[in-house]
């Protein structure tokens, strides 16, 4: 089987620290933090009412007023930044259509609330209560016709691929942090294989709507601590709580290295290895050990012909979460000690948790570490947990340093656990 090299030549970021992935970047290495109360609606009801919200966010730059009127804020987010990213590439897709491929992951759930809502309400009885008789008489009347089409999980791909003619191999991933990470990890094989030319790739969410925000208060994932705000996240600290939720996207384009010499294109980084792991310890409830991470963290190294003290740095899941955190430390010093010198951060604490996003942005993010030299830090690392066992945790402030692979991490709710390895391009 045919075996190329893939190199990223375009990043799009649109998260809460900025629209665009030089905004975004500057962000966090100057070390910022975009948590704060929530302000689009009234949070009062939710025990965790902290997030990290997108400000200054207009998709009207990234689609047509009618495509619009069809997408939820999900695919909105998506199509912002896969269309930074192939601007970032500086790739014309139409020209080699059956030769472009995408591959986006997400947790998007349902359509629009608002319309959804206003249905609902129709099929009550006089006295308050639901008759799904009474919607099934008035459903046509009240429920808009796009509303089964708008809240299809897999609708970002096609926006995307009517907005750039793509029209090679697609997929779409259902999750949470994994599934933006195994989007890139397949664009990853699909031009390994010589399947596609190019790839774009990534995953997005609006993690901080309320329909987000009500699921996961209850899960106990989330943390408590409005009171600190910006400071209430707290990845691999002795004193963290729990995540904080924020929305965006970030999205890849990958190319075959060759391809990408040609046409003079600037390369971020080569993607080199792509594995996974699932964790069967529990719902909610990683292992301990941190074992599924650190097969998937191998396995992607094996695929990279590298070994655990070629890597410099770990973009890190590091959600905050209590056990997530300690698993997650135990498995990185698993793989990468005695070596002893990989520095690991995360940037929850700096943009929320992404969900569907968080993968796909790690991946950006060690493309961005590996090209320009610099680490982005740990914010509100104080006290590290004794499970880190004296690692690096590049806390509070950004560290300049050139290394020659990255590993970036993603884990799912559910035990999912993906690694994808970059190192520079030659």
């Amino acid at each position: 089987m045919t075996s190329l090299r893939v190199v990223v030549t375009g990043i799009g970021l649109v998260t809460p620290l900025g629209v665009g992935t030089e905004e975004t970047w500057h962000a966090l290495t100057e070390g910022r933090s975009a948590v704060d109360r929530i302000r689009t609606y009234d949070p009062s009801s939710l025990r965790t009412q902290i997030a990290a919200e997108l400000d200054g966010f207009d998709p009207e730059r990234f689609a047509s007023r009618k495509a619009l009127r069809s997408m939820t804020r999900n695919d909105q987010l998506a199509v912002a930044a896969a269309a930074l990213a192939v601007e970032d590439a500086g790739v014309k897709l139409e020209e080699i259509a059956e030769q472009a491929a995408l591959f986006a992951g997400s947790s998007k759930e349902i359509s629009r609330l608002e319309p959804i809502l206003e249905g609902f309400l129709a099929a009550r009885t006089p006295d308050g209560s639901a008759d799904v008789r009474l919607l099934g008489e008035r459903a046509s009347s009240v429920l808009y016709p796009l509303f089964y089409v708008e809240g299809l999980q897999a609708a970002s791909l096609f926006y995307i691929s009517q907005s750039h003619g793509v029209k090679g191999a697609n997929t779409y991933f259902a999750g949470t942090a994994e599934a933006g990470s195994n989007a890139i990890g397949r664009a990853f094989r699909a031009v390994k294989r010589g399947e596609a030319a190019v790839a774009v790739a990534g995953g997005f969410d609006d993690a901080c709507s309320m329909w987000n925000m009500t699921k996961f208060d209850r899960l106990d994932i989330l943390t408590d601590r409005n009171d600190l705000g910006a400071e209430a996240c707290r990845p691999y600290d002795a004193d963290r709580t729990g995540t904080v939720l924020g929305e965006g996207a970030a999205f890849l384009v990958l190319e075959e290295a060759e391809r990408a010499a040609a046409r003079g294109a600037r390369v971020y980084a080569e993607v080199a290895g792509f594995g996974s792991g699932f964790d069967t310890s529990g719902l909610l409830a990683p292992d301990p050990e941190g074992r599924a991470l650190a097969s998937a963290i191998r396995s992607a190294l094996r695929e990279a012909g590298a070994a655990p003290g070629d890597v410099g740095y770990v973009a890190g899941e590091g959600s905050g979460a209590p056990d997530g955190d300690a698993s997650e430390a135990t498995a990185i010093r698993s793989v990468f000690d005695p070596q002893g010198k990989v520095l690991v951060s995360s940037v929850k604490a700096a943009t929320g948790h992404l969900l569907g996003g968080a993968g796909a942005l790690n991946a950006a993010i060690s493309a961005l570490a590996l090209h320009s030299a610099m680490i982005p830090p740990t914010l509100n690392l104080d006290q590290p947990d004794s499970a880190g066992g004296g690692i690096d945790w590049v806390a509070r402030e950004a560290r300049e340093t050139r290394f020659g692979a990255a590993v970036a991490l993603a884990r799912g709710l559910e035990g999912q656990n993906i690694a994808l390895v970059m190192r520079t391009a030659l």
